[in-house]
């Protein structure tokens, strides 16, 4: 048992996977501005979309190669969603819809590769996701062309997206309340839901991890107990790929939702 407790000791804990570290640091005018391992993900998660549509959607032939499928069956999938949404008006958001749906699910992805035995704490795998100042971000983006859009196209008449068609006189001191506190809790409920699935899947992983390796280092009469953490973590991994996708996917419809109501605010 002393021999478990060293072990678990030695550890990283759980919470250590979510520090931000500091790559290249920079100032400017006071403010840090530096380049993280946050920002290194995000970047490899841009590149790694960029190269992959690239390659799909290169020298397109009329019978479609691995590579061009899987784009296409992508792009048919967040269309007919964001039809399904909006309408066929709300195509015209399409490339914002795209990229935000690709864009999470390729950072909820690469979150879960393993690290590189060995490397620099800074350059260990991180899921930028799983902090909810980036998924906050993220919510606010739909909420301003949600915004912009809904004034530009509708003028004044957007505000009527808080005062439903139907609503009595006598509940017109009340429902357009509950509609604005509604619509200000969006960007909060967008960005927690996201942030704390990546959060709690990746904890979930770390600590199972640390009982396989206690378990280990705590001898051989008490060592194959760890087959069992070991295969509960597989399972934990799988679910995380599903949730990876789910959780783009909910995102990206949410936001489309959303985004209708710049389109039909009367409805």
């Amino acid at each position: 048992m002393t021999t478990m407790t060293a072990a678990l000791a030695t550890l990283a804990g759980p919470m250590e996977q979510f520090e931000i570290l500091d790559i290249i640091h920079l100032d400017l005018a006071g403010m840090n501005i530096s380049f993280t391992n946050a920002s290194l993900w995000m970047l490899i998660s841009v590149v790694a979309v960029s190269v992959f549509m690239f390659a799909a959607t290169n020298r397109a032939q009329m019978v479609p190669g691995k590579m061009q499928s899987a784009g296409e069956a992508l792009y048919q999938f967040i269309a007919d969603m964001l039809r399904d949404a909006c309408g066929s008006e709300g195509m015209k958001f399409f490339p914002y819809i795209f990229t935000l749906f690709m864009f999470i699910f390729s950072c909820n992805l690469l979150g879960l590769w393993p690290t590189i035995p060995g490397s620099p704490h800074a350059l260990h795998t991180f899921t930028p996701t799983s902090h909810i100042i980036v998924t906050f971000a993220l919510a606010m983006v739909t909420i301003t062309i949600l915004l912009v859009y809904g004034f530009y196209k509708n003028g004044l008449g957007f505000l009527k997206l808080f005062v439903p068609s139907g609503v009595p006189w006598w509940l017109l001191w009340l429902i357009p309340l509950i509609e604005i506190v509604s619509f200000v809790s969006r960007p909060i409920s967008l960005a927690i839901r996201l942030f704390a699935n990546m959060l709690a899947g990746h904890m979930i992983l770390k600590i199972f991890a640390g009982f396989i390796t206690a378990l280990l280092a705590a001898g051989p009469m008490v060592g194959w107990l760890a087959i069992f953490p070991f295969l509960g973590n597989i399972a934990i991994f799988l679910l995380e790929l599903l949730v990876a996708f789910l959780q783009a996917y909910v995102f990206a419809i949410l936001s489309s939702v959303y985004l209708n109501d710049a389109l039909h605010p009367s409805h």
